[in-house]
């Protein structure tokens, strides 16, 4: 097992961003320009990261093509206030700026699925990356954060304010984003409400948070602001500054398209494990990263969606019937694929192929992905 990250709470010290003048051996990483890097903004042919429009009367037709072709895009026609984000943005970037040592007030412990730290995933790489992250589940807001302000002042206040504010806001285009989804894939009105009664998904989806801080690096090239990797939830609404650093990697050839910052009110939406597994592998989860530069710092926060601890997610019997009438996964829940994911990591191996069922195309993806992560 790689060594636990330099803020797990096995090794809690901390590591001063905004004092290093260069970037130690810690945290540089080999391979980081295997592939090219190609604009993804609009106008530039076929690597433009597609735009879905809520408004429009062909939004499913977009997801539909968007999930299958890349498993992200942007969302836009939201209704999500520009001025609410910009409010849940700026929480953000002072929760941050706060000491080093009231931040390790909150840092993870073992077993801790909430709390301060290196992103999460870190834990399973001996490089560490140039990022720092604060977990937390909606459900919980005001207990998990009580652990970072402990006197429960202003600044607590106003920070639960806004972040309860916004999970209300975006469960509720959760439940839309969802309705949308089930008729890209084709379901009518009556069938898309037919699956939700009879599996519920919408109604049980559970929510978690996950605040991202990537501080400004003397030397960006040698630097990671988080490995790339899938979402392993159903879906993630990912809210970005200004600041471009998110990159979606794409097949044949092989090279990573940068995900416009531009657009202050639009979400990135990713694609994860779990839904593709729910829609049989016609939508699939996308690998991502982030990458940091040399001026700027940069915040995003990932919203992510996934089912219940105890429910078995499998193919829907819809999705089997348009993706040739066999299952190509089998049914796990989220805290079983989460085993299988750790074992991947570690194996280097695929998490979607150890829990596939049946040979398809996809199994050099797969392969591709895997030699990705482990590289």
């Amino acid at each position: 097992m790689p060594t636990p990250s330099h803020l797990s709470s096995k090794d809690p010290r901390y590591f001063d961003f905004r004092a290093a003048r260069r970037v130690p051996e810690t945290h540089a990483w080999p391979g980081l320009h295997d592939h090219p890097v190609v604009d993804g903004g609009a106008g530039v042919g076929e690597d433009a990261v597609p735009v879905v429009d809520m408004r429009d009367p062909g939004a499913a037709e977009a997801v539909a093509r968007a999930a299958e072709q890349w498993g992200a895009f942007l969302l836009q026609g939201h209704g999500v206030p520009r001025e609410l984000l910009a409010r849940v943005e700026a929480r953000i970037a002072g929760m941050f700026a706060l000491p080093a040592t009231e931040k390790m007030r909150a840092v993870r412990r073992p077993g801790d699925s909430c709390g301060y730290g290196s992103p999460p995933i870190s834990s399973f790489f001996a490089k560490s990356m140039w990022s720092e992250g604060y977990t937390f589940s909606p459900a919980n807001l005001r207990s998990d954060l009580r652990r970072l302000w402990p006197k429960q002042g202003r600044d607590y206040r106003l920070f639960c304010e806004v972040m309860e504010e916004f999970h209300g806001e975006m469960r509720t285009l959760s439940d839309r984003l969802m309705e949308l989804f089930l008729a890209a894939l084709g379901l009518t009105g009556e069938q898309a409400a037919a699956v939700e009664a009879e599996h519920r998904i919408a109604e049980t989806m559970t929510a978690t948070m996950h605040l991202n801080w990537y501080p400004k690096c003397p030397d960006p090239k040698r630097a990671l602001g988080l490995i790339a990797h899938t979402d392993s939830g159903f879906f993630t609404f990912v809210l970005q500054s200004l600041v471009p650093g998110l990159q979606l990697f794409r097949y044949g050839p092989d090279r990573w398209v940068s995900v416009p910052a531009e657009a202050r009110d639009a979400f990135v939406v990713n694609v994860g494990d779990l839904f593709q597994i729910l829609t049989n592998g016609r939508f699939h989860s996308v690998y991502h990263r982030a990458v940091v530069n040399r001026d700027s710092d940069r915040i995003s926060l990932g919203y992510f969606l996934g089912p219940p601890a105890d429910t078995k997610v499998a193919p829907l019997r819809e999705a089997v019937g348009r993706t040739g009438g066999k299952p190509a996964y089998r049914a796990v829940t989220w805290p079983e694929y989460m085993a299988v994911r750790k074992k991947a990591f570690t194996t280097g191996a695929s998490a979607l192929k150890m829990v596939s069922v049946s040979t398809s195309n996809d199994d050099d993806l797969s392969n591709a992905a895997a030699d990705l992560i482990s590289s």
